[in-house]
């Protein structure tokens, strides 16, 4: 193990004032699920990219300050929290486990994600959730322009506002949205809330530790209008 790595109360502490990012990296992508050393922190990140990136095994890793670009990208199993602020395309291609960002998010968060659950704890900007794959995102702030822009599937859940475009060529992700709607995306347009809409947020909610109802939200989702070429949608293309 690196010398960089210090064990403290069974907790794996790696300072990345002492070593490298590719050091890092190499000792998460090489643990397996059978591995004992199932919790990291990672101290001084200092907005690196590329933090605990294509992660595959069940452990548990605290990053103490901001991420830079596509942190936890390709998780896949891992449990990452975030202390501070994550830059572009946080959790981008998750595939399961969970990211618990506790600042804010910088643009894609989450961006085609197949599993897992994303939680922002502050804002998220531009395209949170762009073409999403099954991952649940939870936003307690805002998200920009053009969120769940191709959105496949999956659930984004804003309890803020939600900016231009939301929803723009929808496929079937469903879009929980608590505040305004500054303008709805090209097959875009508001649902009907069911049982199983409700039952999937409220469940989310409580994952998220939001104390918001599901009776506060409105569910978006496609029109199913672009699903096939028509001459008079050619514009909305």
């Amino acid at each position: 193990m690196s010398t960089a790595v210090q064990v403290m109360d069974d907790v794996n502490v790696f300072d990345l004032a002492a070593a490298t990012l590719r050091e890092l990296n190499g000792a998460l992508q090489n643990l397996d699920a059978t591995t004992n050393q199932t919790a990291w922190t990672i101290l001084n990140p200092r907005g690196a990219h590329a933090l605990a990136v294509g992660v595959t095994a069940p452990v548990n890793i605290t990053i103490d300050g901001h991420a830079g670009y596509y942190c936890a990208g390709m998780n896949d199993g891992a449990t990452v929290v975030i202390n501070g602020n994550a830059a572009t395309g946080v959790a981008e291609n998750m595939m399961s486990g969970s990211v618990h960002v506790r600042g804010d998010a910088s643009q894609s968060a989450g961006a085609t994600a197949h599993g897992g659950l994303l939680i922002i704890d502050g804002n998220a900007s531009a395209r949170c959730g762009i073409s999403m794959k099954g991952v649940d995102i939870v936003v307690k702030g805002s998200v920009g322009h053009m969120s769940a822009f191709m959105a496949q599937s999956g659930n984004l859940v804003i309890c803020g506002n939600a900016g231009e475009a939301l929803g723009d060529s929808l496929y079937e992700a469903r879009l929980f949205v608590k505040g305004k709607v500054a303008s709805l995306g090209a097959d875009c347009e508001v649902k009907e809330m069911t049982d199983e809409d409700r039952d999937i947020l409220a469940a989310l909610l409580i994952k998220a530790g939001c104390t918001e109802s599901p009776d506060e939200f409105t569910r978006y989702g496609s029109a199913r209008k672009l699903y096939n070429f028509h001459v008079d949608n050619a514009g909305e293309y």
